[in-house]
């Protein structure tokens, strides 16, 4: 029989940090001033008058250079655990997270070989 009395703190749990948001919505709703004036309407620049289109278009190496780096970090996140706790793992283990980094060394040549690294 499925007794749902043992799951009372992930329920407890799960409405507290349901309900703590919608409050801080509902009463940052309540307390904060409505105007819609043209300066607050208009795009910050440190105080200066905006000039110009707010678009910008950025160039894609910055794109790029942010990508390789959330993958290596997601690397770092996914091999940290591995190594702490690589003596009851096993060589198993070891040929697959030595798979994983030569995965992502061969997709950072074929990046680097492409050229969508250089900033030129």
């Amino acid at each position: 029989m499925f007794l749902l009395y043992e799951y009372d703190i992930f329920w407890a749990f799960l409405i507290i940090s349901s309900v703590i948001p919608i409050f801080a919505f509902v009463i940052s709703g309540v307390l904060a001033p409505i105007s819609k004036r043209p300066e607050k309407l208009s795009s910050y620049e440190s105080g200066i008058e905006p000039m110009g289109d707010a678009w910008l278009q950025f160039r894609i190496c910055y794109y790029m250079f942010a990508l390789v780096f959330v993958v290596f970090d997601v690397e770092t996140v996914f091999l940290y655990p591995w190594a702490m706790s690589f003596d009851v793992l096993g060589v198993s283990v070891f040929i697959e997270a030595l798979i994983f980094v030569l995965i992502l060394i061969v997709g950072s040549i074929y990046a680097w070989r492409k050229g969508a690294l250089e900033w030129s």
